[in-house]
């Protein structure tokens, strides 16, 4: 019996754990939550992922993609601070998609170089 109640608090233990970790990890729509910083940088790495493409002549489906992932990313960016200069700088990745989809590919790069160095200036906000 004695073994039985330590196998069952060491179950409850394990599951009330478990339970607590992987909520203490997602955020509320059950997406992964990042950090400022780790969130700007994958912005930042989509931002040139898209440029290269862009360079290399890629398909304009694949550069829309690589556009909304970033813009994606950017709701990872949890802070008061930079929130409006956020909105902003976001602003240039519609701006950007709207250059591919009219195949401006000039125009597109510009916009999206206007937002890696809105995105590189929030680096210094953290």
């Amino acid at each position: 019996m004695k073994l039985l109640k330590s196998a069952v608090i060491a179950l409850t233990l394990a599951l009330s754990l478990g339970s607590f970790s992987t909520t203490a990890v997602a955020c509320e729509d059950g997406r992964l939550c990042f950090g400022n910083e780790e969130a700007v940088n994958l912005v930042l790495g989509k931002i040139a992922e898209a440029m290269k493409t862009i360079k290399d002549g890629g398909d304009e489906k694949e550069i829309i993609t690589l556009i909304k992932q970033a813009k994606a990313y950017t709701k990872e960016i949890n802070s008061e601070a930079v929130d409006r200069k956020k909105q902003k700088v976001t602003k240039h990745f519609l701006k950007a998609r709207k250059a591919v989809k009219k195949g401006d590919m000039v125009e597109a790069t510009a916009h999206l170089e206007k937002a890696e160095i809105g995105f590189e200036g929030f680096k210094k906000l953290f």
